[in-house]
């Protein structure tokens, strides 16, 4: 028979080609269950890959742009799933979100985009990052990584960051204490932590250019998301 998935010949289990199964089993709680262990797996799930961005975040991410790409959650889904969890806890203790905040006119076109950022946190931490992977290649220049390997570090730091957030929540809707003010501080300084160690850990230089590139990064998506909305706003009037 021929691979369903890549029409190539296969007289084993497995298509040589794309390794894609002769016989593809049923769909059934022991399959559903399979899949969940797979993305919660400590060797390669989600959960080994927060604890290898807390412990030595710098050194995994260099390994997985060059010589690893399998030990770690793929960073795209990693920062969608992490933003996930952050808007689900903030949702369920009904805590007031001041991550990303703009206040204004609720019928304005900025704080309809801020709206929109607040309940898709997921691709806004991935647009946001464009911004500060910039700014990052502008500090960090001398080094060779391009735009996009920059832009894979800020999803494993931006996602790590979330989750920050997003236990800081927890703790808030448990104790009620306002705890997101410390959970953004915390947040900011792992960011910087990371991206720094990641650029040379053994430089202090590195930690105050990767602060200066978050803020700035964060200062400037806000900053064009508020233009775009004035001037949505101006063309609507005229």
């Amino acid at each position: 028979m021929n691979c369903k998935n890549c029409n190539t010949e296969v007289t084993l289990n497995y298509c040589p080609n794309c390794g894609q199964p002769k016989n593809l089993k049923r769909i059934d709680g022991h399959y559903i269950i399979h899949e969940v262990e797979h993305v919660l797996h400590f060797e390669r799930g989600i959960l080994f890959t927060i604890r290898e961005l807390i412990t030595n975040p710098g050194h995994n991410i260099r390994s997985y742009l060059s010589e690893n790409r399998s030990r770690l959650v793929k960073p795209i889904i990693f920062i969608i799933i992490t933003s996930l969890i952050y808007s689900i806890l903030t949702n369920f203790f009904h805590i007031e979100d001041n991550y990303v905040k703009f206040e204004g006119d609720k019928l304005s076109t900025p704080v309809k985009i801020f709206k929109w950022i607040q309940e898709h946190y997921g691709y806004a931490n991935i647009i946001m990052g464009v911004f500060i992977t910039a700014w990052l290649k502008i500090f960090f220049r001398k080094f060779h990584y391009n735009f996009f390997e920059i832009l894979i570090l800020l999803c494993f730091v931006m996602g790590m960051a979330m989750l920050i957030f997003a236990l800081f929540s927890l703790l808030q809707g448990i104790s009620n204490i306002n705890l997101m003010n410390i959970g953004g501080i915390v947040g900011v300084v792992y960011c910087t932590w990371a991206i720094g160690q990641f650029f040379g850990k053994g430089k202090i230089i590195n930690y105050v250019k990767a602060f200066f590139a978050y803020i700035l990064g964060l200062l400037t998506f806000c900053l064009l998301a508020i233009l775009l909305g004035v001037l949505i706003d101006m063309m609507i009037k005229h």
